[in-house]
């Protein structure tokens, strides 16, 4: 027999026994992962061989030696008609996949580059390249812009103040604000100078060292 290709991106969902026997063969293109599938072509002589086999459970007799007698053809020829009809797949099969001549992959239409004849992977479009290259500049523009504009923001920040995430009489979140936004409660009580960093007694409204106004 002949080489048969696709030896890995297929899928064999043939049935060998039974009323619905037959052959049918799906393929994968190795890029996108899109499947295509064969024809489904019927295996008549185990289809037959059921039949019979039906047949002789309702009567018996003379049909019961022909069904075994037909089961026995049908399993010695599966084989060769499953050889058969993978062929035949694969000849539908390449109308429909290309294989690379530089990764050796199969790729489907869509995956193709047809004025290259090559994959996709292999020999990208240019024009997409080019959309692809433009949009991510325009991210990396806009993160940079975003993260100047964060230290910016950081830096009118008083990172000095200290503040209580949590209310200590209601014990709700407050995210840094000065009083409790559910009851009112007064947070954050400063123990350092914003501006010189020296000690300040509770309740004391300016800086005893510099005279700076304590919010």
């Amino acid at each position: 027999m002949s080489e048969i290709k696709f030896s890995k991106n297929f899928r064999d969902h043939s049935v060998q026994s039974g009323a619905n026997s037959g052959f049918q063969f799906e393929f994968n293109c190795e890029r996108c992962q899109d499947a295509w599938r064969s024809d489904f072509v019927p295996y008549r002589g185990e289809q037959t061989s059921s039949w019979i086999g039906k047949a002789a459970g309702m009567f018996g007799g003379i049909l019961r030696e022909a069904s075994t007698a037909a089961e026995g053809l049908a399993q010695a020829g599966y084989g060769k008609a499953h050889d058969a009809a993978f062929a035949a797949a694969i000849e539908q099969a390449q109308k429909h996949f290309h294989r690379c001549a530089r990764c050796m992959k199969f790729a489907c239409d869509t995956c193709w580059n047809t004025a290259k004849g090559l994959c996709r992977d292999c020999a990208p479009d240019a024009e997409v390249e080019v959309d692809a290259a433009r949009a991510a500049g325009e991210v990396a523009a806009v993160r940079e812009a975003a993260e100047l504009e964060g230290k910016a923001r950081g830096a009118q920040i008083d990172v000095k103040r200290d503040r209580q995430l949590v209310c200590p009489q209601c014990k709700a979140e407050t995210h840094g604000a000065k009083f409790c936004p559910e009851c009112g409660f007064k947070l954050a009580v400063q123990t350092q100078c914003p501006k010189c960093s020296a000690e300040i007694a509770p309740g004391a409204k300016f800086c005893p060292e510099c005279g700076d106004k304590l919010s």
